[in-house]
């Protein structure tokens, strides 16, 4: 039973942690921490950027729910915890395997999920500087960016 009771809460935080991501990205990293977003904007062949240090801003809240869920028995706080932690996968799977491809892994996909998010962050990253971007998600995709793959789609069909 507690399973399933850390399963509902890691799954529920996982739902959220797109709109949360959103807000952080849009308000933080293209906010007052521009300066480590920024060289996320700009081509270079750097592995690293300073834009990594995310990682940590949401590894460490991840770990610590975790770590104390499961030693104070609030089991709750752990799921809270496992759902940040699975966000960060799918974050590092989609945003930079997938996407930004910098590890080799998927490299060509006709996924149409895969395509309208791949050109949702191609819209995002039209604008070097801070101001004028959208689309600031990474999991769901605007319905305009769906819209765009699928008639690209229809069109090479027709061809």
């Amino acid at each position: 039973m507690i399973f399933l009771f850390i399963l509902s809460i890691t799954l529920v935080t996982f739902i959220i942690m797109e709109g949360i991501t959103w807000a952080m990205h849009k308000y933080v990293m293209h906010g007052f921490l521009w300066y480590l977003h920024e060289d996320h904007h700009k081509p270079n062949a750097h592995f690293f950027e300073k834009n990594d240090a995310f990682f940590l801003i949401f590894a460490i809240p991840s770990w610590l729910c975790i770590m104390i869920g499961l030693q104070d028995k609030t089991y709750w706080l752990a799921g809270i915890g496992f759902g940040i932690a699975l966000y960060g996968l799918a974050y590092f799977l989609v945003h930079d395997v997938i996407i930004h491809q910098r590890f080799k892994w998927f490299s060509r996909s006709n996924n149409t999920y895969i395509k309208a998010i791949k050109w949702a962050h191609k819209m995002h990253h039209k604008h070097l500087g801070k101001e004028k971007s959208e689309s600031f998600g990474l999991l769901f995709v605007a319905k305009k960016y769906w819209e765009k793959v699928l008639k690209d789609k229809s069109i090479r069909k027709q061809k």
